[in-house]
């Protein structure tokens, strides 16, 4: 996206995991497709940054099995339906990783600069 180009309404996703005993397995069962799909909305300039939440022990070099609690996104998307129809499209979604009743979308009015999107 240029800059001389009006950007477009910016968007953030908080994705809380759900907290069974099995989330954290189907997590990690459905990761490489996940990855896949949001390297390619990051291609695309719609996903500008996203990432994990862990628990803060998880920082901890030391630790080997780090605990993740849900994902963190921004968008760049011409509303917020567009932006709840990929999320509900997600792996993550999909397969009972991310906690339905929980997630949240809202607009955002970014106070720094997104990363440049990946040529």
């Amino acid at each position: 996206m240029s800059s001389s180009m009006p950007s477009l309404p910016r968007f953030v996703v908080w994705a809380p995991d759900y907290t069974d005993d099995g989330a954290l397995q189907r997590r990690l069962a459905v990761r490489p497709s996940h990855l896949e799909n949001i390297q390619a909305l990051t291609r695309q300039g719609i996903l500008r940054i996203g990432g994990a939440f862990m628990t803060p022990e998880s920082i901890d070099p030391a630790v080997t099995d780090k605990a993740f609690v849900g994902s963190c996104m921004i968008f760049e998307a011409e509303n917020i339906d567009i932006v709840r129809e990929l999320v509900e499209a997600d792996v993550y979604y999909k397969s009972k990783v991310w906690d339905k009743d929980r997630l949240v979308i809202l607009p955002i009015a970014l106070a720094t600069g997104l990363p440049p999107i990946p040529s």
